[in-house]
């Protein structure tokens, strides 16, 4: 198991920079997650690490080495891909065994790590099946203990759950998840989908147009973001960020342009007893929740997540309140004011 410590990493296409003076350390044994839309630069960063990029500047170490121009075979990584690269003509067992032949790992070795990981992962049955004869969270089982036969330092997963379906990829995470917490290992984990980062995460890096928005915890980033972004891409819904003009009675700092409440965090009051009323233009029942779209008198659309059972009326009017260690407020850059 190792750390990992970047400083400075500066990433070119061509005349265009796709990753700008990032910085960032994780920690042994630490679930790292990078998140951001698509285009933000995290697969980039996860390439890099891994050294299947090179960076114009920067510096990166795994453990007490300096691996900035190591070949990828030389860093200690195992890395698991979204379209799983496993060898469609060999068994299970030849594909997990396949990275420790190429790298001389003793027969007996193979045999024992092949073995454990088919334990953890619970492939004992299908050892001898092609991955044509696989589900596709079992290819996936497959592809994460290819990797895990090689006992890496770190672990690298490029959005491995996206291929699944919404059901399956609930049921995967929770496996990675158990599978972290058995090695202990340091895994750094690329995801578009917050959902998957808030709930695997020890550590999530909020990458937008290349740079680092934001790193903490999940419940750091969901209730302290630093900016407009941070607050609207963490959440879902996501955070409601609106004028704050909009707005009466509320202790707002000198500067501040936009004001933000998570939608579980609205009071529901009469018309005029809140700090702005709204109309109820839509409702979700969700079953243990439900979701009322609103509309205040300016336009603006925002949404309050409540109770399953909740008996609000489509086209009711009612009074919205903040409580005020609720409130986040922004600056006209979107940044956030403390």
């Amino acid at each position: 198991m190792a750390g990992i410590d970047i400083q400075g990493l500066n990433k070119f296409y061509g005349a265009t920079q796709a990753l700008f003076d990032v910085s960032l350390q994780i920690e042994d044994g630490e679930f790292c997650v990078f998140v951001g839309p698509s285009g933000c630069g995290k697969s980039t960063l996860l390439r890099t690490l891994a050294g299947l990029e090179g960076a114009e500047s920067g510096t990166i170490r795994i453990g007490d080495r300096d691996v900035t121009n190591a070949e990828p075979a030389d860093r200690d990584i195992s890395m698991v891909f979204q379209s799983y690269a496993l060898y469609p003509h060999m068994s299970v067992r030849e594909n997990m065994e396949f990275g420790m032949k190429v790298n001389g790992f003793d027969k007996a070795l193979q045999v024992e790590r092949i073995k454990e990981a088919a334990r953890i992962l619970q492939l004992e049955d299908y050892l001898d099946r092609k991955p044509g004869q696989l589900s596709g969270g079992q290819r996936q089982r497959v592809a994460i203990g290819r990797a895990i036969v090689k006992n890496p330092a770190v672990f690298l997963f490029d959005e491995p759950l996206s291929n699944l379906d919404a059901k399956l990829r609930v049921a995967m995470r929770v496996e990675l998840e158990g599978l972290h917490k058995q090695l202990g290992s340091t895994m750094v984990y690329v995801t578009h989908d917050q959902v998957e980062a808030m709930t695997m995460a020890d550590k999530i890096v909020v990458l937008n147009g290349g740079r680092i928005e934001q790193v903490g915890s999940p419940m750091d980033l969901y209730h302290r973001p630093v900016s407009r972004f941070v607050a609207e891409f963490i959440g879902s819904p996501a955070m409601n960020v609106f004028d704050a003009g909009v707005v009466t009675g509320l202790p707002l700092k000198p500067g501040t342009e936009l004001i933000g409440c998570r939608p579980e965090h609205f009071d529901l009051v009469a018309p005029g007893a809140g700090n702005v009323d709204a109309m109820v233009r839509n409702k979700e029942r969700l079953g243990a929740e439900t979701l009322l779209y609103l509309t205040v008198g300016d336009g603006t659309e925002l949404v309050a997540r409540l109770d399953g059972d909740d008996e609000t009326q489509i086209d009711a009017q009612l009074g919205l309140r903040i409580p005020g260690h609720r409130l986040h407020q922004f600056d006209a850059d979107g940044l956030a004011l403390r």
